[in-house]
């Protein structure tokens, strides 16, 4: 079951039954299931402390993923900061909306065990984000 939560922000999310679709298939099709997914929606100071709190980090960041799979069974909690979501997407010249798909399904792709220390690995991650959201935009359309 995937929940969705706010903290720090006024933040209102529309496409929760949408991005539960999308979720199981992106987890059905990296042959995996969807458990207990949190997304917390927050602002660029929540998710900082939580990045110091937690993971002994002092900078910002657009999404942290705290993994609690077990086997097959995609279970964890993403904050996703909308400040920076909303920053990223000026940057890249992006919809907020794109932006902020690109970085749930970044989250979920970390769940399945994918990473992004390398450029290989940002590569392949990049990749995979591209080709489910595009999954996603068949969704919207079928």
């Amino acid at each position: 079951m995937v929940r969705y939560f706010c903290e720090d922000c006024d933040f209102k999310f529309r496409h929760k039954a949408l991005n539960n679709a999308w979720y199981r298939l992106v987890a059905g099709s990296e042959t995996r299931k969807l458990g207990d997914i949190n997304v917390i929606f927050c602002s660029d100071r929540y998710i900082l402390d939580v990045n110091v709190k937690f993971l002994g980090h002092d900078y910002f960041t657009d999404i942290i993923t705290f993994d609690y799979c077990e086997g097959n069974v995609l279970s964890g909690d993403l904050f996703i900061s909308v400040d920076s979501v909303r920053e990223n997407a000026l940057y890249y010249e992006t919809e907020f909306e794109d932006e902020l798909n690109r970085v749930l399904v970044h989250g979920v792709l970390h769940l399945i065990g994918y990473d992004d220390h390398t450029d290989e690995q940002t590569a392949v991650m990049r990749s995979k984000e591209d080709y489910y959201l595009s999954l996603r935009k068949s969704l919207v359309e079928g």
